[in-house]
């Protein structure tokens, strides 16, 4: 096999405000693996927070060194086994594993969810993020995204004055009264903010709240879970699956995002170890195109929660082939991933 990659630059088609940071653009990292004349592709995007650069994720995905291995089949075999990446990047063990699926999945004639074993295309009605931003423009937001087909918005929270998260929820559902809202304040408050915070929010109908404790407490989240009015999904705080099965019964919910455990075979790992729990299985992203979503949107039909809208976040999305602007995201039944690069 044959491996080649690049690095591109995914702007946004605005700055993304949370509340630790705010994002303009992003570097993405595409791998193409090639054998017996098709290609598989992947994609790993930076991550300050995962203190991962491209000149970095490039050199993880050139150490896993896939030339060594005669066929995508037993690449693929080797990385379930935990012999294939070794002790590399989450992110870089999922875009490798992106890649030999989509290659895997075009040698078989066969899109990705049947060979994870899903008999149909899934498709997934998606969250659509709001960032941190003034009441007005949050609402003309969630008018424009209601209007459009999305019928879940997640709101970004976690300012110095949390009145002001208050405000802009507020708009968001005087805009949408119909929409059902999540609320993700990306661990900003405080165990003794977050009672009367949780209290306020179920007032105006939010559904539920991911990581609202600083994430490296998950008995102080556990507990915070027992007594709230709303649901309370862990985000930072479940990175893999040793976390998930620590979490599992004492939070409501767990946010997988392929990028953070290690690709499609650790989250449905993942999603086993929650069965039966009492925990829901979420599925999320980072900011990405839709080359780096489409894994994920293979495993949709799995989760009570999708936020699967990086890519529709983009000022331009390089690849094509999951939709998404309607508000529900499709796998297909296209061979492999099912995705497509557009021409510049």
């Amino acid at each position: 096999m044959k491996a080649t990659r690049r690095t591109v630059r995914l702007d946004l088609a605005e700055p993304l405000r949370i509340s630790r940071s705010t994002m303009s653009a992003r570097d993405a990292v595409w791998l193409t693996v090639e054998h017996d004349g098709l290609s598989g592709h992947g994609e790993a995007v930076s991550s300050v927070y995962h203190g991962l650069d491209a000149d970095t994720l490039a050199r993880l995905l050139d150490a896993v060194g896939l030339h060594r291995f005669a066929d995508p089949e037993t690449a693929l075999e080797a990385l379930r086994a935990g012999q294939l990446a070794g002790d590399t990047a989450a992110a870089v063990t999922a875009a490798v594993e992106s890649a030999l699926l989509d290659l895997v999945g075009k040698r078989a004639g066969t899109p990705v969810h049947r060979l994870l074993g899903a008999p149909r295309a899934p498709v997934a009605a998606t969250a659509r993020t709001i960032g941190i931003c003034a009441p007005g423009h949050a609402a003309a937001q969630a008018r424009r995204l209601t209007a459009a087909g999305f019928t879940l918005l997640k709101v970004k929270a976690g300012t110095p004055d949390p009145a002001d998260d208050v405000e802009r929820v507020r708009a968001v559902r005087a805009a949408a009264p119909g929409a059902r809202l999540l609320l993700d304040p990306n661990g900003a408050w405080t165990p003794g903010q977050a009672p009367a915070l949780l209290a306020a929010f179920a007032g105006l109908g939010v559904e539920a709240v991911e990581q609202p404790l600083a994430p490296g407490d998950p008995e102080a989240l556990g507990a915070l879970a027992t007594r709230s009015p709303l649901p309370v999904i862990a985000d930072e705080d479940a990175v893999g699956l040793d976390d998930a099965r620590r979490l599992a019964g004492r939070v409501h919910g767990v946010n997988v995002k392929l990028a953070k455990c290690g690709g499609v075979h650790a989250a449905l790992r993942i999603a086993d170890a929650l069965q039966g729990s009492g925990t829901a299985l979420m599925l999320g992203c980072l900011t990405a195109s839709t080359l780096g979503l489409a894994p994920a949107v293979h495993l949709a039909d799995r989760a009570r929660w999708a936020d699967l809208d990086g890519h529709l976040l983009l000022a331009h999305d390089p690849w094509t082939g999951i939709g998404g602007t309607d508000g529900h995201v499709r796998a297909g039944d296209r061979p492999g991933l099912g995705v497509t690069e557009v021409a510049p």
